[in-house]
């Protein structure tokens, strides 16, 4: 475990810069033209790739095509003269870590439509530039193209044309180093842009939840994201089904943006359509307080003092550096890359972490389906992995539990790769060809899902006895409401690959109340140490296991929309994010108290709601609270009720007390006993609730037994109960104080269903 104090500088009023703890190259410029994958005019079927910029110093092309040979990235290419050069391409062959055969990656590099000797994607178990050898330039302009050969995975960085036949370029590079801005010719500043109220990193859930909720509270909001797409975990390209409920708990309003936004998705994986791409891109574009850069990774942070004073950030296509100033920063990028970057103080756990996902789906075709025996692929046999049901792969093939989960995002995913294919292999030609002779691959996600790496502290680090003490914080404002979900390798298919599991089990704690949440600290929302910083989603102030139950995507834009009112307050005070906390949380209240949907220009503005906007209907909660009730209210799970046989919890008929109510079937004996004391002695009317259907029981005998008297009704539970909240009269008594009173209900003799919920013991005037 680590606990780092990220204190770089400390030099106050000084500006400084912080970049990428990644070695800097010191190798001169050469006489040549450096092309960036990235940059292809046309990037045919490969895709880009930027999850491991950090890691790496770049984007790069990505052949994803699931065993079939991806479609040509072409590009034109001008050169200062012609001659000899020599060709180096930046690439790796991705199963060489693990000396596996094969080099399933293997592509060519076409000049003017003819291929290099050299195959690439065959040598190198780490980033390297591979030689190609040679070339005859002999015009000034040509082209270029990258040729997959294998449809698994080949990959692409650079191309180096240089006429120092004998120069190395270098190879431990950062993003925008001075070798690369300089072989591209690119200023040696960035453009600056005019400063914003907010800057807010990363597109997920919780970065577009502070995004827009920041814009209509009247702030100026730039939204970056290094994806093409927004939604994160939640987009179509990782496809992680959006969990956790909205719209409860102490501020019902937060999470009606989250739900004008959120997937529709049934399952997880789901499909592309139920992701909703366009439908999340087209909200963002519709605030006119939010300017939107997709394709736009941040590496670099400058401080004055203890603050950030901008990001500065690169177009992953164009290469295009901006320098993004600010008054508040919002890091909502789950690797809290702008909280390391700045210094902030954060945490990781080292071992035995939560691990990345990369799921997939396939289906059965009319005819059949060939797929090549993999060489390099995990050897797996079909009791070596979870049959992949409903034709998914679901989030536990997950891996990465023991590794760096910075460092080595790589290698967690290509170790993903070869474990899918592993499987896949033994699908088609191994235990399961026979089954699965018409089966195909139709989609993997080569976006991972990571589920933990850093989290930032803030005044406040929420741990699991909190959540299960249900500590009252007096900022607890956003509600999660997912039992603390934690990942482990499962034992059953951990034989063959003890040392890097790939299958996960997910082990609960349902101490959290999973209807009304659990209310998150405000003031797990800002940096300790960094003034201007916030950060939402599951790099907030949390500890390893109290990130089980905050990580989920729903519940992290809702933190994101408490950033965003809170950095309005921020602006309308001049004051960080502590402060609001310390000074001037009431008006963070009276934000949180209003709905979604409505707005202001400007954060000293007035309100107003949209023309064209529709208010989501209001929550109408399943339970009733037993404590919102008069009376004393006796609930089926209350310390004082005992049972007989076996009980069912229930949720499907809405409006019940509690967490649940429970049934029994007619048969084996079966008795529910309410138990109570009154304080006075007195009349009291006796009631019960209990849920309707046309599966209950007409004749359930119910027994109200005290020391003085003993009744029996019989209900037909089939038909409403008349009186409010689900409740049904027994009768009015005669209790004394101190002596012990039953209701007990029986399945003795019933011709359907018993149904039992809750007794409410009302005073008689």
């Amino acid at each position: 475990m680590r606990l780092l104090p990220q204190s770089l500088l400390v030099l106050t009023g000084l500006a400084i810069t912080l970049l990428p703890a990644i070695s800097r190259a010191e190798t001169k410029p050469t006489n040549g033209v450096l092309v960036e994958a990235e940059s292809f005019n046309q990037h045919g079927g490969w895709k880009l790739d930027t999850q491991f910029i950090h890691i790496m110093g770049s984007p790069y092309l990505l052949a994803h095509g699931l065993g079939q040979p991806v479609a040509d990235a072409e590009t034109t290419v001008k050169f200062p003269e012609t001659g000899t050069y020599r060709v180096l391409v930046r690439t790796k062959d991705w199963v060489a870590p693990w000396k596996a055969p094969g080099s399933p990656g293997r592509f060519q590099l076409k000049i003017d439509g003819q291929p290099l000797k050299e195959t690439f994607g065959t040598k190198g178990a780490k980033w390297f530039w591979h030689d190609g050898g040679t070339v005859e330039i002999t015009k000034p302009e040509v082209k270029l193209t990258l040729h997959d050969l294998t449809g698994f995975e080949g990959r692409c960085d650079a191309i180096l044309f240089t006429r120092d036949l004998n120069y190395q370029p270098p190879n431990d590079l950062s993003p925008m180093d001075q070798w690369r801005k300089s072989m591209l010719g690119l200023p040696a500043e960035p453009e600056v842009t005019e400063p914003y109220d907010l800057v807010v990193v990363g597109g997920g859930y919780s970065g577009m939840g502070a995004a827009i909720s920041a814009a209509r509270m009247g702030c100026k909001v730039a939204l970056i994201q290094n994806r093409p797409v927004l939604g994160g975990n939640g987009s179509s390209e990782v496809r992680v089904w959006a969990q956790g409920l909205v719209r409860r708990g102490k501020y019902p309003h937060i999470g009606e943006i989250i739900a004008e936004f959120a997937d529709s998705a049934a399952a997880s994986p789901g499909t592309y359509e139920e992701y909703g791409d366009k439908k999340k891109e087209a909200i963002v574009r519709a605030e006119k307080n939010i300017d939107l850069f997709l394709n736009t990774h941040a590496f670099a942070v400058k401080k004055e003092g203890d603050a950030i004073q901008s990001v500065t950030a690169f177009n992953t296509k164009t290469s295009k550096r901006t320098e993004f100033r600010g008054k508040l920063f919002a890091d909502c990028t789950g690797h809290a890359e702008i909280g390391y970057l700045a210094g902030a103080d954060y945490y990781t756990h080292d071992k035995g972490h939560m691990g990345m996902s990369n799921m997939w789906t396939w289906k059965e075709a009319e005819q059949p389906q060939s797929f090549p025996d993999l060489e390099w692929a995990l050897n797996l046999n079909m009791d070596d992995f979870p049959y992949p049901k409903r034709f998914h792969g679901e989030w536990f093939w997950e891996s990465g539990f023991d590794k760096d989960p910075i460092q080595d995002l790589e290698s967690m995913r290509d170790w993903n790769f070869r474990a899918v294919y592993g499987a896949w292999n033994a699908m088609k030609n191994k235990g399961g060809k026979d089954k699965h002779e018409n089966a195909v691959m139709t989609w993997m996600a080569y976006i991972g899902g990571p589920r933990e790496s850093r989290m930032l502290r803030g005044d406040v680090i929420l741990r699991r006895k909190d959540i299960v003490a249900k500590v009252d914080f007096p900022d607890g404002c956003v509600p999660s409401t997912w039992s603390i979900d934690l990942h482990y390798p499962k034992k059953q298919y951990m034989q063959k690959y003890p040392e890097d599991p790939f299958i996960s089990q997910a082990v609960f704690d349902r101490s959290v109340d999973r209807k009304r949440g659990y209310p998150i600290p405000y003031r797990c929302f800002y940096s300790r140490n960094v003034p201007n910083l916030f950060m939402a989603g599951r790099c907030i102030s949390v500890t390893h296991e109290a990130l089980g139950t905050v990580r989920v995507m729903k519940t992290g834009g809702m933190m994101g929309e408490v950033v965003g009112k809170a950095a309005a307050v921020c602006v309308e005070k001049d004051c960080q994010p502590r402060a609001v906390y310390t000074d001037y949380y009431k008006d963070l209240e009276k934000l949180m108290a209003r709905k979604g949907i409505e707005r202001r220009d400007t954060v000293d503005g007035k309100f107003y709601t949209p023309e064209n906007s529709q208010e989501l209907p209001p929550v109408i909660d399943p339970y009733i609270d037993p404590a919102t009730l008069p009376g004393m209210v006796i609930d089926d799970e209350n310390e004082n009720v005992q049972f007989v046989g076996k009980w069912t919890k229930g949720e499907g008929l809405k409006g019940y007390i509690g967490n649940h109510y429970v049934y029994h079937g007619k048969g084996k004996k079966a008795e529910i006993h309410f138990k109570f004391e009154v304080a006075k002695t007195g009349k009291y009317e006796v009631r019960l609730a209990y849920g309707h259907h046309e599966n209950r029981a007409t004749n359930t005998p119910v027994t109200v037994r005290s020391a003085d008297e003993t009744k029996t009704v019989k209900i037909n539970q089939r038909i409403k109960p008349p009186l409010p909240h689900g409740f049904i009269s027994l009768g009015t008594f005669e209790f004394k104080q101190g002596q012990p009173v039953e209701v007990i209900m029986s399945n003795t003799g019933v011709d359907g269903n018993v149904h039992a919920d809750a007794i409410q013991v009302l005073p008689v005037d």
